[in-house]
């Protein structure tokens, strides 16, 4: 059986080959990048990288700009890591497509853990299900989105955003509690990141955007009447 490749990117050798033992340790092949330069031609020569973890900071091409080159190849989750904490920073990154956020320094084993958690849900190939709701089909199994008959191409965090308003339908949710079950852990960053996958998530669904409601000063809502 092929073990799942994933690709870290930092052009720091002593971080590259901290976070490549713990992945080798959980049976995973790693490869590596020391710019995001070599990111992006590494990653088109692999199709099967399941997942990239990517620093920010980098010389030639920085993880900003690597992430909007592979955003425009592949919908393959993102881990962006990054010594900054500023919420700008932060929400440019999920509004560039990144999964998930991790600022340094930070323990390799919770990195791992986010790896796993993510793997799973993007691997979940035993799940069959079909759901509609209006004019939208998500299909859990192929990972695709269906609006009024056409595909539309969503981020990993956006089709995780929208299969949780699947499941919670004329519920209205509180973007912490969003947070904590989409992203699958407790978050201390601003809940302006859900508005901003929000916002993205209502322009891929044109007119069916309007199915998420805004409920003011607490959430949303997901409602097709």
């Amino acid at each position: 059986m092929n073990r799942i490749k994933i690709l870290v990117v930092d052009d720091e050798s002593r971080m590259r080959k901290l976070v490549k033992d713990f992945l080798l340790k959980n049976d995973y092949d790693v490869l590596e990048a020391q710019n995001g330069e070599e990111a992006v031609d590494i990653f088109i020569e692999n199709k099967d990288i399941a997942l990239i973890i990517l620093d920010v900071m980098m010389p030639k091409m920085d993880g900003w700009q690597a992430c909007k080159e592979i955003r425009s190849l592949s919908n393959v989750p993102i881990i962006m890591l990054t010594a900054k904490t500023s919420e700008r920073d932060e929400l440019l990154g999920f509004e560039l497509g990144v999964d998930e956020y991790i600022s340094k320094p930070f323990s390799p084993k919770i990195l791992v853990a986010r790896v796993e958690a993510i793997l799973r849900r993007t691997s979940n190939v035993a799940t069959t299900e079909k759901f509609q709701a209006g004019d939208i089909e998500l299909d859990i199994a192929a990972h695709t989105v269906m609006v009024k008959g056409q595909e539309v191409e969503l981020s990993f965090k956006e089709f995780e955003l929208l299969n949780y308003f699947f499941m919670n339908q004329g519920v209205a949710l509180s973007r912490e509690k969003i947070l904590n079950n989409v992203w699958n852990y407790d978050y201390f960053g601003d809940a302006r990141t859900i508005d901003t996958h929000v916002k993205k998530l209502r322009n891929k669904l044109g007119s069916c955007g309007d199915y998420i409601k805004t409920i003011w000063g607490m959430g949303y809502k997901f409602d097709i009447d």
